[in-house]
C-alpha cells in the first residue's frame, strides 16, 4: 500500500491541519473522513475486537482535537494519529490481559492461508480451516505487543519496512527482527512456514 500523498493530496492535507489547528471542527471533520478506515483496522488489528477498535478509534479522534495544539502541518497527519491510536490500544491490551484477540475480521491471509491447505470444503476439511484459524489466532494473541503491532501494520496494512520504521521511529533492522520473530512462531504453529519474506 502506497502511504505517500500527491503533491497536491500533502498541499490539501496541510491546509485542513493549519485549519484543525485553529480550531476549525469542518476541517478537522475532513481529516477524519480521511483516516476514519485506517484507524479503525489499525486499531482492530491491534485489539481484535470490533467493538473495542470502533470505541479506541473514535476515542482517538476525540483525543487528536483536544491535542490539536501540537499538529505539525509540515508532517503528514496519520503517523501523528497513529502514535495516539498505538497508546491507546496498548492501554486497552494493558488492562485485558486475559482477553482473547479477535482478528477474524481483518486477516484475509489467515482465510488464503486455511483455503490453500483446503482441497475441498468437506467437513473434515472445513474442520481443520476452523482449527487453523483458531491456532493462528491463539499464537497471535501470545505474540509480544511490540512484535504484533509489527505484524499488523505489515500483514494488514501492507506497509513497507521503511514505512513502518518510520511510523514507530525504530531503525529498519529492528522491524526486521521483529516480523521475523512473529512470523516464526506463526510458522511453527502451522508447522510450515507460509507467511510472506518479501520487503
Amino acid at each position: 500500500m502506497e502511504v505517500a500523498l500527491s503533491v497536491n493530496g500533502t498541499a490539501a492535507e496541510r491546509l485542513l491541519m493549519e485549519r484543525a489547528r485553529a480550531g476549525d471542527r469542518d476541517a478537522f471533520g475532513e481529516l477524519v473522513s480521511r483516516y476514519m478506515r485506517r484507524a479503525y483496522f489499525a486499531a482492530l488489528g491491534l485489539l481484535g475486537s470490533h467493538d473495542d477498535a470502533l470505541d479506541t478509534s473514535q476515542e482517538a479522534f476525540a483525543r487528536a482535537f483536544r491535542a490539536r495544539g501540537s499538529l505539525d502541518p509540515e508532517r503528514p497527519f496519520y503517523p501523528w494519529l497513529y502514535q495516539i491510536v498505538r497508546r491507546l490500544c496498548f492501554n486497552v491490551t494493558r488492562d485485558r490481559r486475559t482477553r482473547r484477540t479477535r482478528l477474524s475480521e481483518a486477516t484475509p491471509w489467515l482465510v488464503e492461508e486455511a483455503r490453500r491447505r483446503s482441497a475441498a470444503d468437506d467437513p473434515a476439511r472445513l474442520a481443520e480451516r476452523k482449527e487453523l484459524r483458531e491456532r493462528l489466532e491463539r499464537e497471535i494473541d501470545r505474540l509480544p505487543p511490540h512484535e504484533r503491532e509489527t505484524l499488523v501494520l505489515r500483514e494488514f496494512e501492507g506497509l513497507r519496512y521503511r514505512e513502518i520504521a518510520d511510523l514507530l521511529g525504530i531503525p529498519i533492522g529492528t522491524v526486521m527482527s521483529r516480523l521475523y520473530s512473529a512470523r516464526r512462531a506463526l510458522a511453527t504453529a502451522l508447522g510450515e512456514s507460509g507467511l510472506r519474506e518479501e520487503a
